[in-house]
C-alpha cells in the first residue's frame, strides 16, 4: 500500500532505497508508463509558485526524496520519511538491474555527443543492458516530433530524461500519453555524470548529505539557486 508524506504540498513516497526499487521492479513488468520524479527542497519550493509543477508531481507514480533538506523537514515535522533516495543512485541500481534482466534503456539530455558519451560508458560498464537510444537536451520545440518517433520506435524500458527541473518533468507530463515505454525518470545531471563531464561529490559528501554544498564550491554561481534551502527551511519551520 503507498504511504506518501506532504511536504509544503508536495507528495514525497516514504519508502527506502530497497523499497523504491522494488517498486520500479514491478513498473517495469507493467504496461503503462509510470512516472518518476526525484524533488529536492529547490523543487519543492518552485512548486509553490508553480501550480503545473505541483499538479505534476502530485499525479507521479513515484516520488523519491532527492536532497537532505526533505529529511531534515520530515524530522521537524514528525512525519517519518524513511531516508533519502537520490536520483542519481536510483539511476545506477536501474542500470544495474537493467543489465541483469536484459532491460532497455534511452537517454535524453546532455549538450550534443554527451548522451553517447555516456550510453558507451554505461554499456561498457553494465554489461547486458540494452541502449535503445540517445538525443541530445538542446532541442527546440520543432525537433519534439523526431524525438518522440525515436524513443517510440525503439520501445525502450526506461527512459531517463536529464533536462533540469522543471523542463524534464514537464516534459514527461506532456507526452506521457503517447511515450511508447514503461518508465520515465527525470535525472538531472545523470546523463553528464556517466558521460564523465561532471563528477558526483566525493563520498563523504554524499554520506553526510552535502552533495548541494560540494556543487556551490565547485559551481559558486549556483548562489542563487541554493539559497531556495535557507529559504525552504525556514518555510518548514514557520509552518510548524
Amino acid at each position: 500500500m503507498r504511504k506518501q508524506v506532504e511536504i509544503l504540498k508536495v507528495p514525497i513516497d516514504d519508502v527506502s532505497n530497497v523499497e523504491a526499487m522494488e517498486r520500479l521492479k514491478i513498473f517495469l513488468e507493467e504496461p503503462n508508463l509510470k512516472k518518476v520524479y526525484t524533488p529536492n527542497p529547490e523543487i519543492v519550493m518552485l512548486a509553490q509558485d508553480d501550480t503545473e509543477l505541483l499538479r505534476i508531481i502530485q499525479e507521479a507514480d513515484l516520488v523519491l526524496a532527492d536532497g537532505i533538506g526533505l529529511l531534515i523537514a520530515s524530522k521537524i515535522k514528525g512525519l517519518g520519511l524513511k531516508e533519502r533516495v537520490t536520483g542519481i543512485d536510483t539511476m545506477e541500481q536501474l542500470l544495474i538491474y537493467s543489465a541483469e534482466k536484459g532491460k532497455s534503456i534511452y537517454l535524453l539530455g546532455g549538450k550534443p555527443g554527451v548522451a553517447e558519451i555516456a550510453c558507451k560508458n554505461i554499456e561498457e560498464k553494465y554489461k547486458g543492458i540494452k541502449i535503445a537510444g540517445f538525443y541530445h537536451g538542446y532541442f527546440q520545440d520543432k525537433d519534439e516530433k523526431e524525438i518522440i518517433d525515436n524513443i517510440n520506435r525503439s520501445k525502450p524500458d526506461i527512459l531517463f530524461i536529464a533536462l533540469g527541473a522543471p523542463k524534464q518533468e514537464k516534459w514527461i507530463d506532456k507526452y506521457k500519453n503517447i511515450l511508447e515505454c514503461r518508465l520515465a525518470m527525470g535525472v538531472g545531471g545523470g546523463v553528464d555524470i556517466y558521460a564523465g563531464t561532471a563528477k558526483r561529490a566525493p563520498l563523504i559528501f554524499q554520506k553526510l548529505g552535502l552533495e548541494w554544498f560540494y556543487r556551490l564550491i565547485k559551481e559558486p554561481w549556483r548562489i542563487k539557486r541554493m539559497m531556495n534551502l535557507p529559504k525552504f527551511l525556514i518555510k518548514i519551520i514557520l509552518t510548524k
